[in-house]
């Protein structure tokens, strides 16, 4: 029973195999249908689609083809157009060029003409000019037999003539332009400096050799004095000042030349009369005091003055020598409050003129800065001032400035007669100077007497409060050569003969004057 189940199985497995194999080749054998046709529906499709694309491709090649053809066509048409507008331009142009032959040939034809003509003109020209030479050489010969003069003779007298009268026309023309340029320059000059003068406003003050110290009361005198006078002493032994105590009531009056030690010795007593403490020691200890303040007192003058005109980057030593000036005078007048003014009016005058401002009151500021110390050094105080410019690298132009606002060297600079003219106008304006009434007419007569004193002159006048002289001479006795020699030697005269500040002009005048009358 076992034996034949395993039969069975096996051949249950066989037969089940046999089936398996044949219909799994059933099934393969339908994949291989079923890809076929597959296959063959692709085939006819892509068939298809090459087809239809063949088609588009065949038709868009025509399309192309027909722009193509068609742009061409318009191309050749475009360029028939052209060719044939060209070929009309051509034609016109030959025919415009067939025109111009015409018109040159008709032109050349007119000129040949012309050209036979002028020469036919110009030989009867020629034949009038040889008959007019002929005319003019008998009539020069006929005239020269009569005037008894020949051909250059007579040019000669005629160009002489022409001259001379041109000569006194161009001596008039110039004698008119001069007077004229004269006058305006005198006007300009005169409105210039009336300007300068108004807009500068400077006060006029004079400074005295004495200063006066206000006291509480009369019973400060006493203490001033001191038991057996030792307080006065020692304050005039210290401070070179002489204390004048009078009846004025209370008052003190300080006499000394130097301002310094007298502005010194005020502001010492000032503080002896503040601290009421006044003996030997605590006078000395207060005019040493006085001493330093005034150093500090120099240097903040001369940075205020700088700074009120406009002047910067100055070396601080001539700072200082600004603030000493201050405490000096000339002629009375104090020597800061001149040399401000005169800054200003050469700032005026720069700026009227178109100069620097400020370069031109920097050289007015200091045009007296030798005034400074020329108490303690044996020398002018130009040629101080000078030395000071050039060792503190002052500009050329202020050092020329100082050098000639005197006259005693040449201007070499706009600015440099600016100053000498500001410095003029501050010196000599009315007021200016403590000159008395009778000193001033005796100086003015003095060189009046000096002018009239040479030989042809007729009179003199002395002009400008001094700073001028007009000489009028007799027109027989002194010729216009001898005129300029005589401004020489009374120059000369007044420099040895006279004392004067500044510069003195001299003008000579000879006028020539001829009368006649008509009867």
């Amino acid at each position: 029973m076992f034996v034949f189940n395993i039969i069975l199985a096996i051949i249950a497995i066989v037969v089940g195999y046999v089936i398996g194999y044949y219909a799994h080749k059933v099934i393969q054998e339908k994949n291989v249908r079923d890809a076929k046709d597959t296959a063959s529906g692709i085939l006819d499709n892509a068939k298809k689609q090459a087809a239809t694309e063949k088609r588009e491709a065949l038709l868009e090649a025509k399309d192309e083809s027909h722009r193509y053809r068609t742009q061409v066509e318009n191309e050749l048409k475009q360029r028939r157009a052209e060719a044939q507008k060209q070929e009309e331009r051509l034609l016109q142009r030959e025919e415009a060029l067939d025109h111009k032959d015409n018109a040159f040939e008709k032109r050349e034809d007119s000129l040949e003409r012309k050209e036979e003509k002028l020469s036919s003109e110009q030989k009867r020209i020629d034949e009038q000019q040889q008959e007019a030479s002929s005319l003019v050489t008998k009539r020069t010969e006929e005239l020269e037999r009569v005037a008894a003069l020949s051909q250059e003779d007579a040019q000669t007298l005629i160009l002489n003539e022409v001259r001379d009268g041109l000569a006194d026309e161009r001596a008039k023309m110039i004698r008119e332009s001069e007077e004229k340029a004269q006058a305006d320059a005198k006007k300009v000059a005169k409105n210039l400096i009336a300007q300068a003068i108004e807009r500068s406003a400077a006060d006029v003050a004079t400074e005295s050799t004495v200063t006066v110290v206000s006291l509480p009361s009369d019973d400060m005198k006493g203490r001033i004095i001191g038991r057996e006078g030792r307080n006065i002493r020692t304050l005039e032994t210290l401070t070179g000042i002489d204390l004048i105590i009078d009846d004025t009531p209370e008052a003190v009056v300080l006499s000394g030349f130097d301002p310094i030690r007298r502005e010194i010795a005020k502001m010492a007593l000032e503080r002896l009369i503040q601290d009421g403490r006044i003996h030997p020691a605590r006078i000395e200890e207060m005019v040493e005091k006085a001493r330093k303040d005034m150093d500090d007192k120099i240097r903040e003058v001369g940075e205020q003055t700088i700074f009120d005109l406009g002047i910067h980057s100055m070396n601080p030593e001539l700072i200082k020598l600004v603030g000493r000036l201050k405490f000096r005078t000339s002629y009375g007048q104090n020597v800061l409050d001149h040399s401000i003014e005169v800054a200003k009016l050469t700032g005026i005058l720069a700026a009227e003129l178109g100069e620097d401002v400020t370069l031109a009151k920097r050289a007015g500021l200091l045009h007296d800065i030798g005034k400074a110390v020329d108490h303690e050094v044996e020398s002018s105080h130009v040629a101080i001032g000078v030395e000071f410019a050039k060792k503190y690298k002052e500009s050329p132009v202020v050092i020329n400035a100082i050098a000639s606002h005197h006259g005693d060297v040449g201007a070499e600079y706009v600015t440099s007669v600016l100053v000498a003219a500001a410095d003029s106008i501050s010196a000599a304006r009315p007021g200016a100077r403590s000159d008395s009434l009778e000193n001033y007419i005796h100086r003015l007569e003095k060189l009046e007497n000096l002018a009239n004193s040479f030989k042809g002159v007729k009179k003199s006048y002395a002009i400008q409060a001094g700073r001028e002289i007009r000489v009028i001479v007799k027109p027989a006795k002194v010729s216009d050569l001898q005129a300029t020699t005589l401004t020489h030697d009374i120059r000369g005269a007044i420099e040895k003969q006279l004392e004067y500040s500044g510069k003195v002009k001299v003008t000579v005048i000879r006028e020539v004057r001829a009368v006649n009358y008509a009867k």
